[in-house]
């Protein structure tokens, strides 16, 4: 039996970490309804902008794309915020909650010597690393992850090739190594971009609405759940 060691690289927003709860400060400020709005409109904007750059060829650090959209999202919705709100909400980032599903997963990981987990996110090293350690959810399982790993060396943001060829090369890996790597994501972007370069990967679709992505429509999950405690069962299944 191979005893060959499988990295699996998670995405951190909206796969491990909801942004769910910062809907509920942006409430706070402006009610229920509005707040959802500028919520949806942020992360729309947030996704957006790296898109933008990348096809622009340049690069602006996640934590300015963050507020930058922040401040397109509230000029959407007709709603203003003072430095000190904007400050918080961009704290929020610091505390955000976990999926229900996440601790049981992690800890099905932490009992799997021949699997890598690691943390592979947008966001800056700073910004990420706070998100993690600083989660009252995430926080105790941190140690389960052996690495976070983000694209600020390489000046681009997923799902630019480069990104996941910078994952191969932190975790030691070469071009022609890249389907020994998994990625584990809620978003479809992340999926299509890394099984463009050759990863496998496993699509969390939480909401049950199946596969819709038809960017490219050959790049197909590897697999796709509806709760991140059947990803042990698939990576296992796989390496047999």
């Amino acid at each position: 039996m191979s005893h060959k060691q499988i990295i699996v690289a998670f995405d951190l927003y909206g796969t491990l970490l909801s942004t769910e709860s910062i809907a509920k400060q942006l409430a706070e400020h402006f009610g229920q309804e509005k707040a959802q709005s500028i919520a949806t409109a942020w992360r729309r904007y947030q996704l957006e902008y790296t898109w933008r750059l990348n096809s622009m060829d340049q690069f602006d650090t996640f934590s300015n794309i963050t507020r930058n959209s922040l401040l397109h999202a509230l000029a959407e919705n007709g709603a203003q915020c003072d430095e000190k709100a904007i400050g918080e909400l961009m704290a929020a980032y610091d505390f955000l909650s976990t999926f229900p599903d996440v601790i049981p997963a992690l800890t099905k990981l932490a009992s799997k010597p021949n699997i890598t987990p690691v943390v592979f996110s947008n966001g800056t090293q700073s910004m990420v690393s706070n998100s993690v350690l600083r989660s009252k959810d995430l926080s105790p399982k941190a140690d389960v992850f052996r690495d976070i790993i983000t694209v600020d060396d390489v000046k681009k943001y997923k799902p630019a090739p480069a990104t996941y060829a910078h994952l191969a090369k932190k975790m030691g890996k070469d071009a022609s190594q890249m389907g020994d790597m998994w990625l584990i994501s809620g978003n479809p972007f992340d999926i299509v971009g890394s099984r463009g370069s050759g990863m496998k990967a496993i699509w969390v679709d939480r909401a049950g609405r199946g596969w819709m992505d038809g960017a490219v429509p050959e790049l197909q999950p590897t697999a796709i759940v509806h709760s991140l405690e059947e990803i042990v069962g698939i990576i296992d299944k796989h390496a047999n």
